[in-house]
C-alpha cells in the first residue's frame, strides 16, 4: 500500500500547480483576445463561460475566507467588479495571512495562545450577520409621548438644567444657575457643577501604579435589568460602596427631534446593571447624582463627549471625577482609539459593533442587544487599570508635556464641563446650533442667488416640520436632498417627486406646500443676497450692496433727483493678502509702482511739431512742417543727424541688440545712445523727400525698379542656357546616377572582414540621421489587470 505523501511533497505539488496556472493565465492575457473573439465566435463563448466560472469560484472562496473574520466578502459578477472591489479582496487575503501567521507561531511555540473569555467563545459559535431589519429603526409608538416631562420642541428659550437638588455641592444650586452668552451671542445657563469640576482633586490611588484587577467571568457575574424606581434605589446603595464604576449609554436619534437616551449601562468590579431610561419617571434618575457627582468615586467612560450631553439633557445627571479612556488612547499614541480596539488589545474580545445602528427603543430588549450593551462596561474597568498603569510609567512630572496622567485628567475635566444647548439658529445668517451656515461651509456647492434662497427656505422648512412631527431633521429629509432640490429647483410636482425619494411621511403629505415654497423662494432670491456675500461678508460684492443700501436710504431721506452709485473705498477693492493663500505668497500687484529711471530721463529723441491749424493748411492732405523755433518741442539732448540715406529708404527704430540677419552698422560718434532714446535715420531728410516727391514720381520709380528686376532675371536665364557656370558653381561636379550603388540591393563584402563569418555588415538605414534627433519622454508603463511577468516560458 502506498505511503501517504508528506507535507513537503504536497507543498511541491501545490506550488507546481500554481506556477503552471499563473504561467498559463499570463500567456492567455498577453494575447489579443479581442481579435480572437472577432475571428472565431466560439473562442469568445468559451472565454465568457470560463470567466463566469472563475468569478463564481472566486466569490465562494472570498465568502468562505470572510466567514472567519469581521469583513464582508464582495460579490464578483463581472470583470469590472474585480477592479472596483479589489481593496476588499486584498483586506480578506491580508486577514487570512495574519491568522495563518498567528497560528504558525502558536503551533511552533513562538507565542503562547491567549486564553479567550468564555463569553467570546460562546459568541463566536453564533454566525455573524449584518444587522437585520428586526433591529433597525422601527415604526414604534414614541415613548416620549408617555414621559412625565414631555419635550417641547418649540421652546427657544435658554435650556435650564433639570436639577432639583445638588449633591456634593461647593456652590449652592441657586447660585450656580447664572447665565452667560455663548459664541453665537445667545443667552445660556452655566454648568451647575462648574465650580466642583474646576476644584476637583482626584483620589491619590489614580496616581499610583497597581496590578490590574481581573474582570469576572460573564457566567459568574450577575447582570440586572433595572426598570423600576425600587431597583434604581437598590442599585444606588451598591454603587456608593464602589471606588470606580464604568458607565456607557445607548442613544436613539431618528424618531425624535432632540434625541433619546434609551439605555444606561453601569458596572462595578463584581456586578453589571442595565437601566431602562425610557420610563415615564426617567427624570427621577437624578438621585444617581449622589454617586455621579461624588469626587471620591472615579467614573470611567470611553468617548464621553456625547454621553455627558445626553445625561444632562434627558436625565439631569452630571459627572464629577471623569476618566475618559479615549483620551488615554490618544495620549499614549495607540494606533486605534475605539472601544473595540481596546477590547481586542487587552481582552482579546471581538466586539460586534453592528448593534450601534440598532433601535434601542425596542422593548423587551433582545438577548443579542442585551449582551452587546453589557460588554461595553463589563471589561472597561480592567482596561482602565491597564491604561492608567501605562500612563504612570510614561509620565515625567518634571516636564509638563510629558506628564501624561495629568494630561488625561485635565482633558477629562474639559469633557465633563460640556453643556447642552437648544438647537436655535438665526435663519438669515444660518449661524447657531443646527444652522445651515456650517452645512454650507462643509459642502462643496456653489449656488446662484435663486438657488441660495431656495436652499435657505427648504432648510428652515425642514426644521419646522421636524419640530412639529418630533423627528430628527435627517429623518425628515436628508441633507443631500436639500442640496439637490436647491440645485435643480423643480417647477412641477412630478419633478419634485422624482427628486425627493428618501423623505418621511410628513414631507410626502406636504409636497404641495414644499413646491409652493420653492417657487416663492426662487422669485424672492433674484434680488436677494448671493452665497458668496453671506459666506464672506468682507467681499467686494457684500460691501457694495451695503453701501448701495445706505445710499438708497439717504436718497429717500433727502429726496435726491439724480441716481446714486455705490462708492466702494479703494482699500476694500484690494486686499492686503490672498483670500486663498493668505500671506504665504506675495504679489507684485500689491507693491507700489517703481521705475528705474526718473520721468525726466525718459524722453523720445524725435522732434514732434505742435499740432496747430497751420499744419493742416494744405488741401491735398500733406502736412507742412513749421520751421519756427518756438514750434519745436525741446529735447533732453541735441540730435546729430546721421549720414545721408538714399531716397525713399524706409526708416527703422534703433535696436537695442543686433540680429544676425540684419546688417546694422555701429552707431557713429555723436549719435545719441541713451537707454530710453529712440532715433531715426535722418528724419528731416525723409520728411523733405516725402514733401517733394509727388505721386507721379513715386510711380515712375516703382516701374523702373520692376524693369530692372525683370532684366536681371532674363540675363541669369540666358547664362544658364549657354552652359556657363554661375557664381559658386565652378567647383561642383554633376552626380552620375549610373555609377551609384544600389540602395535596395547593396553588394556584400568579400572575405568577411573584421567580424568573422557570422557577423554581417549592417544594411543601409535611411533614417540614421533622424534617429539622432532629441527623443521625447517615454510613455509611462501602467499595470494591466491579469498580466504577470513573474514566470516566463
Amino acid at each position: 500500500m502506498d505511503e501517504t505523501p508528506g507535507f513537503k511533497s504536497l507543498q511541491e505539488q501545490i506550488q507546481a500547480a500554481l506556477i503552471a496556472t499563473t504561467r498559463t493565465s499570463g500567456q492567455i492575457s498577453s494575447e489579443d483576445l479581442g481579435f480572437q473573439r472577432s475571428l472565431n465566435p466560439e473562442v469568445g463563448t468559451t472565454l465568457d463561460e470560463h470567466s463566469a466560472r472563475l468569478l463564481e469560484l472566486s466569490t465562494k472562496l472570498l465568502k468562505s475566507a470572510a466567514s472567519i473574520s469581521d469583513l464582508q466578502a464582495p460579490s464578483l459578477e463581472d470583470a469590472d467588479d474585480v477592479e472596483n472591489n479589489w481593496r476588499g479582496v486584498v483586506d480578506i487575503i491580508d486577514s487570512l495571512l495574519e491568522k495563518s501567521d498567528t497560528c504558525l507561531d502558536e503551533y511552533t511555540g513562538i507565542t503562547k495562545r491567549k486564553q479567550q473569555p468564555e463569553a467570546e467563545q460562546a459568541n463566536l459559535k453564533e454566525k455573524r450577520h449584518t444587522l437585520g431589519n428586526a433591529f433597525r429603526t422601527q415604526n414604534l409608538v414614541k415613548p416620549q409621548l408617555a414621559f412625565d416631562i414631555k419635550p417641547n420642541n418649540d421652546d427657544e428659550s435658554p435650556w435650564k438644567p433639570l436639577l432639583d437638588s445638588k449633591p456634593h455641592a461647593i456652590l449652592l444650586l441657586e447660585e450656580s444657575l447664572s447665565t452667560m452668552t455663548n459664541d453665537f451671542n445667545q443667552k445660556q445657563y452655566k454648568h451647575p457643577y462648574e465650580t466642583e469640576i474646576l476644584n476637583l482633586q482626584y483620589p491619590e490611588t489614580i496616581y499610583q501604579k497597581s496590578d490590574p484587577i481581573p474582570y469576572q467571568p460573564v457566567e459568574t457575574t450577575s447582570a440586572t435589568f433595572v426598570d423600576t424606581e425600587e431597583g434604581v434605589l437598590q442599585m444606588l446603595e451598591e454603587l456608593k460602596t464602589a471606588k470606580e464604576i464604568a458607565i456607557d449609554l445607548e442613544h436613539h436619534d431618528a424618531r425624535t427631534y432632540v434625541g433619546l437616551t434609551s439605555l444606561m449601562q453601569i458596572s462595578t468590579r463584581h456586578k453589571d446593571w442595565i437601566v431602562d431610561t425610557l420610563k415615564p419617571w426617567r427624570h427621577r434618575l437624578q438621585v444617581l447624582n449622589e454617586v455621579f457627582a461624588d469626587p471620591t468615586i472615579i467614573k470611567v467612560f470611553h468617548g464621553a463627549f456625547m454621553d455627558i450631553i445626553w445625561l444632562q439633557r434627558d436625565l439631569g445627571l452630571y459627572i464629577v471625577g471623569l476618566f475618559d479612556t479615549h483620551w488615554a488612547c490618544r495620549t499614549l499614541g495607540y494606533p486605534g482609539g475605539s472601544l473595540a480596539f481596546l477590547l481586542k488589545k487587552f481582552i482579546n474580545f471581538d466586539a460586534d459593533k453592528k448593534y450601534q445602528l440598532a433601535d434601542w427603543r425596542i422593548r423587551p430588549l433582545p438577548e443579542e442587544m442585551f449582551f452587546y450593551a453589557r460588554a461595553d462596561t463589563h471589561y472597561l474597568l480592567y482596561i482602565y487599570d491597564n491604561v492608567r498603569n501605562e500612563l504612570i510609567e510614561k509620565t515625567r512630572t518634571e516636564l509638563p508635556d510629558e506628564n501624561r496622567i495629568e494630561i488625561v485628567l485635565q482633558k477629562s475635566k474639559e469633557v465633563s464641563l460640556m453643556r447642552y444647548e437648544r438647537q436655535v439658529y438665526n435663519a438669515e445668517s444660518g449661524r447657531g446650533p443646527g444652522g445651515w451656515y456650517q452645512l454650507l461651509v462643509k459642502t462643496p456647492a456653489l449656488f446662484n442667488n435663486e438657488q441660495f434662497a431656495v436652499f435657505k427656505a427648504i432648510h428652515q422648512w425642514r426644521d419646522q416640520v421636524a419640530r412639529t412631527d418630533d423627528d430628527s431633521t435627517n429623518f425628515v429629509m436628508p441633507n443631500s436632498i436639500i442640496f439637490t432640490i436647491a440645485r435643480i429647483m423643480p417647477k412641477d410636482m412630478i419633478a419634485l417627486l422624482g427628486i425627493a425619494h428618501h423623505v418621511s411621511h410628513g414631507v410626502k403629505s406636504r409636497m404641495g406646500e414644499l413646491l409652493a415654497l420653492i417657487q416663492t423662494a426662487k422669485a424672492r432670491g433674484r434680488d436677494g443676497p448671493s452665497m458668496i456675500d453671506v459666506l464672506h461678508p468682507d467681499s467686494l460684492g457684500a460691501t457694495a450692496k451695503v453701501n448701495t443700501l445706505s445710499l438708497d436710504i439717504k436718497a429717500k431721506s433727502k429726496d435726491y433727483a439724480e441716481p446714486l452709485v455705490a462708492v466702494v473705498d479703494e482699500g476694500q477693492l484690494r486686499s492686503n493678502s490672498s483670500s486663498f493663500w493668505g500671506d504665504a505668497f506675495g504679489s507684485s500687484i500689491w507693491d507700489p509702482s517703481t521705475f528705474t529711471k526718473g520721468s525726466e530721463e525718459i524722453r523720445l529723441a524725435i522732434p514732434l511739431p505742435q499740432l496747430t491749424s497751420e499744419i493742416w493748411a494744405n488741401g491735398n492732405g500733406s502736412t507742412t512742417r513749421s520751421s519756427r523755433a518756438e514750434d519745436i518741442i525741446p529735447l533732453a539732448s541735441p540730435i546729430v543727424p546721421n549720414k545721408q540715406v538714399q531716397k525713399d529708404e524706409a526708416f527703422v527704430l534703433k535696436r537695442g541688440a543686433k540680429w544676425k540677419s540684419d546688417a546694422i552698422s555701429e552707431p557713429e560718434e555723436g549719435e545719441t545712445s541713451g537707454e530710453y532714446d529712440i532715433s531715426l535715420k535722418d528724419l528731416e531728410d525723409e520728411e523733405n523727400n516725402q514733401e517733394t516727391t509727388t505721386k507721379a514720381e513715386r510711380k515712375a520709380l516703382r516701374n523702373r525698379e520692376k524693369k530692372a528686376k525683370k532684366n536681371a532675371k532674363a540675363a541669369a536665364k540666358a547664362q544658364l542656357s549657354s552652359g556657363q557656370p554661375t557664381e559658386g558653381e565652378e567647383d561642383e561636379e554633376p552626380f552620375d546616377y549610373s555609377k551609384a550603388e544600389s540602395v535596395l540591393h547593396p553588394k556584400r563584402n568579400e572575405g568577411y572582414p573584421e567580424g568573422g563569418r557570422n557577423k554581417r555588415q549592417k544594411p543601409f538605414d535611411p533614417y540614421t540621421k533622424s534617429a539622432d534627433a532629441p527623443k521625447g519622454m517615454r510613455r509611462a508603463q501602467t499595470e494591466r489587470v491579469g498580466k504577470s511577468h513573474t514566470f516566463k516560458s
